[in-house]
């Protein structure tokens, strides 16, 4: 489980805080070798439970043979998610986890070098090209509901059309035979950022990880040249292919590679993870399921396209995707390394120390969330909002590092809505309740079996 070859192959990395310097601060190393790992990945929201209630809001653990130390609470995800004295690297706290996979995607990048990259990405978003998004996205959604009927597993569903929808949009192509080893590989790097071994040794979750870089590597690699010369192309690849730094001068090869991998990555599997965890509460709450159906009929009838003039409009089915997202986040715990030495809520965090937080746990805190556990979208008025913390409800994380996408996924919800809730019915079986898988994006294990029944006209 040793990281040394990640800091061996990055000197400008800060020395890792040893559990020596750690020693100080609260918590537990665990056994030899696997230290928490195993414990962690069991159960996340009860081991920090466990954790807090022994040792209180910050604390020490060993997991994936790092030491490192947890904070919790909003006052913490500001601390390091707003990072107003520039404490904390992006890139040294995923970079263990993530840079065998993602080693340039934008979440692994720090300062001026995360400033450059985000705004020159950052053109795909704007708009016009927001607008164009929306009738691929119509589309696509019509065309995969008008066969989802009766019993059917959703997670695997909306997997293979949210891969289909970034495709479309990321690539401006539809995925011919390819789709399914595209898949493959995407499923294989996620599921690595958690493998017990850490060096891509054959026939572990890290080995396929690394292979299914390798593979998409060699998809995306000979397509650059055409996408810099053709200007006719307007899909974000394409447009990322194009775009330039304030220096005028073109990203990588390698630097658009693992930019268009991160992102086609967060994507359709963040937003695979957060729409079933949103049928899900739909399902289990049928008052709610039918409040969303009446707005999205009284935005548009059925079968309409829905375009991006119309997204505002979807008020109560914002403030339901808020509130999965705030049940189950699609990332639950985000890392960072400390620069320098800082002192927090009466702890010394030395220089080097590996620092994360928790917004799985967050979200359920009851100093911030009345009954944290029931389903109620109401918590998202904006006066609701504006009365909690700022930092209490982070799934899209924060400052600089805010997900680039988030209105992208916002839109692609709520189109999908519309067009799922104005034609069908969301029904579970009586006392069904699935097993949700926590890391490293949180899925439902029997892919969440539902029935879906055409509405009449």
């Amino acid at each position: 489980m040793a990281l040394a070859s990640s800091e061996a192959s990055n000197p400008h990395w800060t020395r890792r805080a040893t559990a020596k310097d750690l020693a100080h601060i609260p918590g537990e190393n665990g056994p030899p070798i696997v230290g928490t790992t195993l414990r962690l990945l069991r159960d996340p929201p009860g081991y920090s439970a466990h954790m807090i209630k022994q040792y209180g809001k910050i604390f020490r653990t060993n997991a994936f043979g790092n030491p490192q130390v947890s904070l919790m609470g909003a006052e913490a995800n500001e601390l390091m998610l707003f990072d107003r004295d520039k404490l904390f690297s992006s890139e040294q706290g995923w970079g263990p986890l993530l840079n065998l996979l993602f080693p340039r995607g934008l979440m692994l990048l720090d300062f001026d070098h995360h400033r450059l990259d985000r705004k020159a990405l950052g053109i795909a978003f704007k708009p016009e090209p927001m607008h164009a998004y929306t009738l691929e996205m119509n589309a696509a959604i019509a065309s995969a509901l008008c066969r989802w009927r009766g019993d059917m597993t959703f997670y695997p569903a909306i997997k293979q059309l949210t891969l289909d929808i970034a495709a479309e949009s990321f690539l401006g192509i539809p995925l011919g035979p390819e789709a399914d080893a595209i898949n493959k590989a995407f499923v294989d790097m996620v599921q690595a950022s958690v493998g017990v071994v850490r060096a891509p040794v054959p026939f572990t979750k890290m080995g396929r990880g690394v292979a299914g870089r390798n593979y998409l590597i060699g998809y995306f690699g000979p397509q650059i040249e055409e996408r810099r010369r053709n200007e006719n192309r307007q899909d974000m690849f394409s447009q990322f292919c194009r775009a330039r730094r304030e220096d005028g001068e073109y990203m990588t090869d390698g630097e658009l590679i693992d930019h268009i991998n991160f992102l086609m990555m967060a994507a359709h599997d963040t937003i695979t993870s957060s729409v079933t965890s949103m049928v899900w509460f739909l399902a289990k709450h049928p008052e709610w399921q039918e409040k969303l159906r009446t707005e999205c009929l009284a935005i548009a009838p059925a079968g309409s396209v829905i375009g991006h003039d119309d997204l505002a409009k979807f008020e109560l089915t914002e403030y339901a995707f808020k509130e999965a997202l705030r049940l189950i986040p699609p990332v639950p715990s985000i890392p960072r390394r400390a620069l320098r030495a800082f002192d927090f809520m009466g702890h010394h965090i030395p220089a080097g120390t590996s620092v994360s937080i928790s917004p799985a746990y967050v979200h359920a805190m009851e100093e911030y969330w009345e009954n944290p556990k029931s389903f109620d979208p109401m918590r998202f008025t904006p006066d609701k909002v504006k009365a909690r913390h700022k930092y209490a409800w982070v799934p899209f994380g924060g400052g600089a590092h805010m997900c680039l996408g988030l209105h992208f996924a916002y839109m692609q919800t709520k189109i999908f809505m519309h067009h799922l809730l104005t034609t069908t019915r969301v029904e579970i079986a009586g006392g069904y309740k699935p097993e949700w898988q926590a890391w490293p994006i949180p899925k439902p294990k029997d892919g969440l079996k539902v029935t879906l029944t055409a509405l009449s006209a």
